[in-house]
C-alpha cells in the first residue's frame, strides 16, 4: 500500500479541463518516484496514499495543489540583448533560466525590436490537471534510495 517511504511505479494521462493531453508515462516508461518526499505536485501525491499495485483512478489537482495559479509579476519585459544573439525569437519558444537554486521555464509571449515579452510562470500555472493513474507496483523503500532520497530504478548512473 502507499505510504510514507514507498517507491511507487505507475503510469499516467495528464489532462487539462478542455481533455487536451498535457503529458503521459506509458507502462513502458512509467514514473517512478519515493513517496511522501515532495517530489511529485501535493495535490497528487496525497490523493495516491493508500491506493495499491493495480488500482486505477482518476485524480483531480487544483491549481493551488499543483503548480501554483498564474502569479503576474511573472509575466515581463526583458531586453533583447539579454537573449542570444544567433536565436530567432518567436512567440512561444521556451527558454530556461537559473533563479537561484532552481531552473526556471519561461515562455516568450510577444517579440518587439528592443523587448521581449516573457512569462515565467510555470506553463501549467493556473491549470486544474486531471490525472488518470494506473499503480503498477508499489514497495518498500531500500536504505539506501531512503538515504539518497529518491527511488532507484537501475538506470542510474553511479549514484
Amino acid at each position: 500500500m502507499i505510504k510514507k517511504d514507498s517507491v511507487v511505479t505507475l503510469s499516467y494521462s495528464l489532462k487539462n479541463k478542455e481533455g487536451a493531453e498535457l503529458d503521459k508515462a506509458g507502462a513502458d516508461q512509467p514514473l517512478v518516484y519515493l513517496h511522501g518526499k515532495g517530489q511529485i505536485i501535493p495535490g497528487l501525491e496525497s490523493k495516491l496514499e493508500g491506493l495499491n499495485s493495480g488500482d486505477k483512478k482518476d485524480v483531480t489537482v487544483q491549481p493551488e495543489d499543483a503548480y501554483g495559479n498564474v502569479n503576474p509579476s511573472l509575466v515581463m519585459e526583458i531586453e533583447r540583448q539579454h537573449f542570444p544573439k544567433d536565436v530567432d525569437i518567436q512567440p512561444g519558444m521556451q527558454f530556461t533560466a537559473d533563479m537561484g537554486e532552481k531552473q526556471q521555464i519561461f515562455t516568450v509571449l510577444s517579440v518587439g525590436e528592443e523587448q521581449i515579452k516573457i512569462d515565467a510562470n510555470h506553463p501549467l500555472a493556473g491549470e486544474t490537471l486531471h490525472f488518470s493513474i494506473e499503480v503498477l507496483d508499489v514497495r518498500e523503500a531500500t536504505k539506501e534510495e531512503l538515504d539518497h532520497g529518491h527511488a532507484h530504478t537501475g538506470n542510474e548512473h553511479g549514484h
